[in-house]
């Protein structure tokens, strides 16, 4: 069966993992390592069969992890957004496809850091690369997909989506 052509809507469900190695506090640096349901909404269009451009709406979701220092509780919770846009290399076969993708992801992230009774609420936001890969299979103008994404923020050492959803091709 030869894939559909034209736009197509969808979501998808997953978890995003976040790590940052040595995260440097102002109290102590420690390894933050979190995870998060997120969600995400896609529009794209596909060409020719074998080629597609998506864009992409990502709430990763809320992550948080903590440590004590001397005795000491100190906590951190991010709530981590963005918009991305891909190019997507598609291989059909038969009733499947299995997708690269590659492109940019700006994204924005509001911090809380809670050392004791002390509270800091601070922000970061960028514009940086995302890759990803996946299959999908089509059932008509239906599709559902697997994928793994990796957002190369360049504050942290990974953030990484792995996800299952679905797209209608119009």
């Amino acid at each position: 069966m030869d894939a559909k052509n034209g736009v197509y809507v969808g979501a998808s469900v997953g978890q995003t993992t976040l790590e940052i190695d040595d995260l440097d506090l102002d109290v102590e640096s420690f390894d933050y390592t979190a995870d998060s349901t997120s969600t995400k909404f896609f529009l794209g269009y596909r060409f020719m069969g074998f080629l597609a451009v998506e864009g992409s709406y990502i709430d990763f979701g809320s992550m948080s992890d903590s440590t004590e220092i001397d005795g000491e509780s100190l906590s951190l919770e991010t709530d981590l957004k963005g918009y991305d846009v891909c190019a997507m290399g598609m291989l059909p076969l038969g009733i499947a496809d299995i997708f690269i993708k590659g492109g940019i992801v700006s994204w924005d992230a509001d911090i809380r850091t809670a050392f004791e009774e002390i509270i800091e609420y601070d922000g970061e936001s960028g514009t940086d690369m995302v890759y990803g890969l996946g299959a999908q299979v089509r059932f008509k103008g239906f599709a559902v997909r697997g994928e793994f994404e990796y957002f190369d923020i360049a504050d942290a050492d990974s953030v990484y989506l792995i996800s299952v959803g679905a797209s209608y091709t119009f």
